[in-house]
């Protein structure tokens, strides 16, 4: 490998220029192509970036591109996932892993076969907040986690959407949509799950398009838009979790923790900033945190580099597919849990990744 881990992005929509942007931030990763199924999309990016446009046949097979950075849409990440596996290269993949958790296994288990390192979004939880909301539990501010909450709720994107139709079928609504930010980052702050229990529904089996593109059009819904469960940790914390697009408005924190001496309100997890706040016995109110961290913006391509900089130090990554895939049978076991009425017992976990050293400098993550 050169001295920086040449990085190849398939993928060219309008989340790829933040990760484009991003790259020179980092001392480990160089991008030095890109690919998509529109020529024309990855020959724009190619050339407002300066890097080299292919296919992504050839970008997979090609022996300048150490790492596939996988920005496709979530139904083909478990297909272009393995064949970039299977050419030898290590992989970073847009959230989810895979759709099924059959997919989400293969990756995982061809990774391993071929040691390489397979890694996957959402990367927030390395950014100022979720580092200092880690750095507080482990410093023992609020003491042990015993329970919490995460609520995420809306009315859902088709009001305002160009195209909705995906936020509504298999691998999308609020749980896989957005969940994947809610249960990594309670993963990092807690460790793994060990039970869900949860009930889901979708009060509304059709929804209508509001934007200008499609305004009227019927929107089939194939998935759950209301899940709410208590997930069990390892650690004996329990929390709650409500994912919906069945609300008009609320006034819950993204994620709270309380603790046996004291109380913590996590940032939310679609972000890399604060506010991180914290109340503790004889206190009055909440006092807000300063944050511990570096990267409190918008640093997506973070846990690429990680990636990058776990090989040259042979550490293990943080953002891993194993974190992935426990993310993954998390969110299925929601409606796993509804469709049994039982508890649903864990089959996969993984390790809590490591949190980052407080005093690094800028783009660099050792």
């Amino acid at each position: 490998m050169a001295s920086k881990m040449r990085i190849g992005i398939i993928g060219c929509g309008n989340i790829s220029k933040t990760y484009f942007t991003n790259g020179p931030t980092f001392q480990d990763i160089e991008i030095v192509a890109c690919a998509d199924i529109n020529m024309a999309a990855a020959e724009a990016k190619a050339t407002e970036f300066k890097v080299k446009a292919m296919t992504v046949d050839e970008i997979i097979k090609s022996p300048d591109v150490d790492l596939i950075v996988n920005l496709t849409i979530p139904a083909a990440h478990a297909e272009i996932n393995l064949k970039a596996l299977n050419a030898g290269k290590h992989v970073h993949c847009e959230k989810p892993l895979a759709i099924t958790l059959a997919d989400g296994k293969k990756i995982i288990d061809l990774a391993k076969k071929k040691k390489l390192r397979v890694g996957c979004a959402p990367d927030t939880f390395l950014g100022a907040g979720l580092q200092t909301s880690r750095k507080i539990i482990d410093d023992g501010w609020i003491g042990r986690p015993l329970a919490g909450t995460a609520y995420m709720m809306g009315r859902g994107p088709e009001a305002w959407h160009p195209n909705p139709f995906f936020f509504y079928q298999t691998g999308a609504g609020p749980m896989f949509d957005l969940g994947p930010y809610y249960m990594t980052a309670l993963v990092h702050l807690l460790g793994p799950v060990k039970t869900v229990s949860a009930c889901t529904q979708t009060s509304f089996p059709v929804r209508i398009a509001g934007c200008k593109e499609h305004f009227g059009a019927k929107i089939k819904v194939e998935v759950p838009t209301h899940c709410s469960g208590t997930l069990e940790f390892h650690n004996g914390a329990m929390i709650t979790v409500v994912m919906s697009w069945e609300c008009w408005k609320h006034a819950h924190s993204p994620i709270e923790i309380y603790g046996s001496e004291g109380s913590m309100m996590v940032p939310d997890p679609n972000t890399f900033g604060g506010p991180v706040k914290v109340f503790r016995p004889g206190n009055e109110n909440w006092s807000e945190s300063v944050l511990t961290h570096k990267y409190a913006k918008n640093s997506r391509i973070i846990a690429a580099a990680d990636i990058a900089a776990a090989v040259k130090k042979g550490r293990p990554h943080r953002a891993s597919g194993e974190l992935a895939y426990h993310v993954l049978e998390i969110m299925h076991a929601f409606e796993l849990s509804s469709k049994s009425r039982k508890h649903y017992e864990m089959k996969s976990k993984c390790a809590q990744p490591a949190p980052l050293p407080t005093d690094l400098m800028e783009g660099v993550l050792d």
